[in-house]
């Protein structure tokens, strides 16, 4: 063997070795690769009890699944849909569908249910008076101030008697519809946060049972007339039509209709709150 061939030789086994020495490209170790998942907030707006209960129980279980669930508790009705029309949160919980789309229409804007969370019977109180057969002649009647409310309220008094609308109006009824009043109530629409506060001043007040319980009031006890269980005003959560199928919204709504939601409302609010949802 030449001494060119012998050199060619060693010379090709030098890089053949060199080649299976070369170390492997940098590799984390699976066990020790960074997480790149972030942790997404979602912002949700609300009012009271027990809206913001049901978004403290299901926090924790959206933390497990990455979402940081931030609950900015409002001061009106007005702020929670404002605030979710203009962005600054991911979706709201307060609020029925009729009203919702109250808003919808006055505003331009594209708010749109995601679930149905529990149905929140209607009822009128008084401080004054133990049935409604009690209640005199020329009564003075506190109802919700916005139109959706105020045909809620005109409704649940025609369906126990106490007055008659104008035919096929239902919940767009204004008391301009009221074409039987034998006992000349008088109808006073009042804010919503307010209606609480005038319970002493009149003789019956219409409200959902989240502003009555505060002042020791159920509708299965304490209401002289209740709306019944065929209700279109669902306690509802809300989104806007750019957002409503997200992930972290679906996610939401997934939570919020979990058994655990569904024991909260049987353990804490089986008088007044009934879940919507199986």
């Amino acid at each position: 063997m030449n001494k060119k061939l012998m050199l060619l030789m060693l010379t090709l086994l030098l890089v053949l070795a060199g080649c299976g020495q070369q170390p492997a490209k940098d590799k984390v170790p699976e066990s020790a690769a960074p997480d790149t998942a972030e942790e997404v907030t979602l912002k949700v707006a609300t009012l009271i009890p027990p809206m913001t209960e049901v978004l403290d129980l299901v926090k924790p279980m959206l933390k497990e699944e990455g979402i940081n669930l931030e609950i900015q508790i409002l001061s009106d009705n007005v702020q929670p849909n404002n605030a979710l029309a203009h962005k600054e949160v991911d979706a709201n919980f307060f609020q029925h569908v009729p009203y919702m789309e109250e808003y919808n229409a006055n505003n331009g804007s594209e708010l749109v249910p995601v679930t149905p969370i529990y149905n929140a019977v209607f009822g009128a109180y008084s401080k004054k008076y133990k049935t409604i057969e009690e209640l005199p002649d020329g009564a003075s009647i506190a109802i919700p101030n916005d139109p959706s409310n105020i045909g809620r309220s005109l409704v649940m008094f025609e369906k126990n008697g106490l007055i008659k609308l104008k035919e096929g109006v239902g919940i767009q009824a204004t008391q301009a519809d009221i074409v039987e009043n034998p006992h000349k109530y008088k109808f006073t629409e009042v804010d919503l946060l307010m209606l609480a506060r005038t319970l002493d001043d009149v003789d019956m007040v219409a409200m959902t049972p989240a502003y009555a319980k505060p002042l020791g009031l159920t509708p299965k006890k304490d209401a002289l007339v209740t709306e019944g269980n065929d209700s279109e005003f669902t306690i509802t959560l809300v989104a806007r039509k750019d957002n409503v199928d997200s992930e972290p919204i679906q996610k939401l709504a997934k939570a919020m209709t979990s058994p655990e939601v569904k024991k909260f409302f049987e353990d804490n609010y089986s008088e007044i709150a009934l879940p919507a949802f199986e």
